[in-house]
């Protein structure tokens, strides 16, 4: 079936298998490896992306699912050389060991921040629980989501 998906603001035209995964999909037809599989079974959430502003997790969304809508990968979270404010909290809170969780993570974490800009740290926990980190404990990612909120906070001041 031929397939057209809106990814990171450009389309992207493909004949694909029916049956054909998101997350190979997002791989595979323009090269954004950002966008991790892990489980196969949308326990990790490393594969998540956002659809239509949502996070879903690519690796049990069928891609032929995300025609027609808008899906953001971890790749336009930066823009011109800038840091989204939550990936640069990671960077600051040391949010990351291995790094497989972290685009889902990151994905996650700015849904929740779009919808709900000033999270208590229940918020934050509840939004990520979909997302398995084996290494951090979770501890710094949820003060780097905090980090990313109060920076944005005080970004919107100064305008």
């Amino acid at each position: 079936m031929q397939l057209t998906i809106t990814i990171n603001g450009e389309a992207v035209s493909r004949d694909v298998e029916p049956r054909q995964l998101l997350v190979h999909f997002i791989r595979e037809t323009p090269g954004l490896t950002g966008t991790h599989w892990g489980c196969d079974t949308s326990n990790c959430g490393a594969c998540v992306v956002l659809m239509d502003g949502r996070p879903v997790k690519s690796c049990t969304t069928l891609a032929a699912m995300a025609e027609g809508h808008a899906i953001r990968t971890v790749e336009s979270l930066q823009v011109d050389g800038v840091l989204d404010p939550v990936q640069q909290g990671f960077h600051e809170l040391h949010a990351l060991q291995c790094g497989f969780c972290t685009p889902g993570m990151l994905m996650t974490s700015r849904a929740l921040l779009d919808e709900n800009p000033n999270p208590t740290d229940e918020e934050i926990r509840i939004a990520i629980s979909g997302s398995i980190c084996r290494c951090t404990g979770y501890k710094n990612i949820v003060a780097a989501v905090q980090w990313a909120a109060q920076h944005e906070a005080a970004t919107r001041q100064e305008v």
